[in-house]
């Protein structure tokens, strides 16, 4: 499947703010959004005008790079949360949220969604006893995501494993350190998503 392949850090320049795709990195003096706050480029320091479009494009553009999906699956993502019942923005979240790369993340067993996806591509996580290698499977309730028994002796997952808890967990998780196991305990709704994205501008976009 096709995926990003450039500067992951050119992305949070791009948006102006931390969208924390480089792990750690994000969190140190080092982190290029704290040396250069503008957009790359060499317009990056101009101030285009900030239309309503250009807002709107803006913010489904952050959630897109937030999540790491490319823009034809954002798209498909839409068209799911459109279909079902209630807000259509906290539905594409919710759809967003429930991906196994992002659940893998929110646990705390990869630094990033980046970390994550590949851990999942390599089958290294099971959902309830299975090897599920699809980063974009989306998590029922009461799914058990774990890592597989063997996997558990690698150096990233000791290392998830010695350092869980100092991350946040949301509450639609629960997650077990010890047996390096998630538990989904209900879907995610808008309440307990704390990505940095305001939705109805999204559902405005593609309601033109």
């Amino acid at each position: 499947m096709a995926r990003y392949t450039g500067a992951d850090c050119k992305l949070c320049r791009r948006e102006k703010m931390k969208l924390f795709l480089k792990g750690s990195k994000c969190e140190g003096p080092k982190c290029p959004i704290e040396i250069r706050p503008y957009p790359p480029g060499e317009h990056g320091r101009g101030r285009p005008k900030e239309t309503e479009y250009l807002l709107q494009l803006r913010e489904k553009q952050k959630a897109k790079r937030i999540y790491g999906v490319l823009e034809k699956q954002f798209s498909n993502y839409y068209v799911e949360a459109n279909r079902q019942g209630g807000k259509t923005g906290e539905n594409l979240l919710t759809l967003l949220e429930r991906r196994l790369d992002n659940v893998v993340y929110r646990a705390g067993f990869a630094k990033s969604r980046d970390m994550a996806r590949q851990l999942i591509r390599h089958g290294h996580i099971r959902v309830n006893g299975k090897k599920v290698d699809i980063p974009s499977y989306l998590v029922r309730e009461a799914d058990i995501v774990d890592v597989k028994t063997k996997s558990r002796e690698m150096t990233p997952f000791q290392v998830a494993k010695a350092e869980v808890g100092e991350r946040q967990v949301p509450a639609w998780l629960g997650v077990d350190g010890e047996r390096m196991r998630v538990l989904v305990h209900s879907l995610p709704v808008r309440q307990q998503i704390d990505a940095p994205v305001q939705e109805q501008l999204i559902v405005e976009l593609y309601s033109k």
